[in-house]
């Protein structure tokens, strides 16, 4: 069915058609007899849990960061059936992002562009949003960044200011540095900054966890474009600070060399996700599961396209899968099809 909608829908502009969807999933998220309603509908097979960062997952398949930006509608969302579900990215203050257009398709590349730029309500917003009743089982986590007007020096008081906020009600925090759509944020991943935020975030982690008896884990989320020895320095400090876990990967900066020159220019700029960025998330997952020899939690995400897609990435070292662009292209059919299916 959604292949015969798929057409007409991708005539139309990128960014109307995930508000007008995101709108539907957010009235079902509103009304919890309405939810319920669906949910009598819906039947799923059992699926095997998996306990990653301490965390009870009823799955392995999850939705990236980019899809709810503002917490409004995952609990409709996760009728679809997905196990954890990750909010925002969400910044201290709201913010407007970048100038539209700002999303594009690219079909034969089997692809999406963006150059958002964190556009969001803002973290007092989502913290309401968050309050309030979850679907069962459900992981809910919060991926969170600076606004584009904090310089990186004073980054890390945003991340914390965030991690005050969000921590009480969320399941984990995922630290973003990695976006290519915020002037300098991928300068983050840099050793000189990336060691004090870990530090200084993990302390506030350990701290939280002793006095509310709540252990949030904290991830960080990085680039598929860093070099061999940067990765090398990333996990470093993962390690040496006791980071929970990774997600691997964001979008990518580069694009095919096939496709390069027939782009027309407005897509040359901005994240490229899909299809083109499943190889590069799979070399970096592998190195971190070759550094770490497994020890530190991956999330896998982009271009997951399929069942076999999925399974190469958790034979990479991927302990969870994240999908976007795969479900953008798919629909929700994908989603259960990996799950019966790992």
């Amino acid at each position: 069915m959604y292949q015969r909608i798929r057409k007409p829908l991708f005539a139309i502009d990128a960014e109307f058609i995930h508000d007008l969807a995101l709108s539907i999933f957010h009235v079902i998220s509103k009304y919890p007899k309405l939810y319920k309603l669906i949910r009598t509908k819906i039947s799923f097979r059992n699926s095997s849990k998996i306990n990653v960062f301490g965390l009870e997952f009823p799955n392995r398949v999850g939705l990236a960061a980019g899809f709810d930006k503002n917490g409004e509608a995952y609990r409709g969302l996760s009728l679809i059936g997905f196990g954890h579900i990750e909010i925002g990215t969400v910044t201290l203050l709201p913010q407007s992002g970048n100038p539209k257009p700002r999303i594009f398709r690219v079909p034969r590349a089997n692809a999406l562009i963006n150059r958002m730029g964190f556009p969001g309500k803002g973290c007092d917003y989502v913290l309401k949003q968050l309050t309030g009743w979850r679907p069962d089982g459900l992981i809910v986590g919060v991926n969170i960044g600076k606004n584009k007007n904090t310089p990186n020096e004073s980054a890390v008081e945003d991340y914390l200011s965030l991690f005050n906020k969000l921590a009480p009600i969320s399941d984990y925090l995922a630290i973003n540095v990695s976006s290519p759509n915020t002037i300098g944020l991928r300068r983050l991943q840099e050793r000189r900054f990336l060691e004090g935020l870990a530090r200084k975030m993990t302390k506030r982690r350990d701290e939280f966890a002793r006095k509310k008896g709540k252990k949030v884990p904290l991830l960080l989320k990085i680039s598929p474009d860093l070099s061999d020895a940067m990765i090398y320095d990333l996990i470093d400090v993962v390690e040496s600070n006791n980071i929970d876990g990774i997600i691997a990967t964001n979008t990518t900066i580069n694009r095919p060399q096939d496709a390069n020159d027939s782009m027309p220019r407005t897509w040359k700029e901005g994240g490229m996700s899909g299809k083109p960025l499943f190889e590069r998330s799979l070399r970096v997952i592998s190195f971190i599961n070759k550094l770490t020899n497994g020890h530190v939690p991956v999330i896998g995400v982009g271009g997951i396209f399929s069942v076999d897609d999925a399974k190469r990435m958790i034979d990479s070292g991927a302990n969870l899968v994240q999908i976007y662009t795969g479900f953008v292209y798919q629909g929700p059919i994908l989603v259960r099809e990996i799950i019966d299916n790992l």
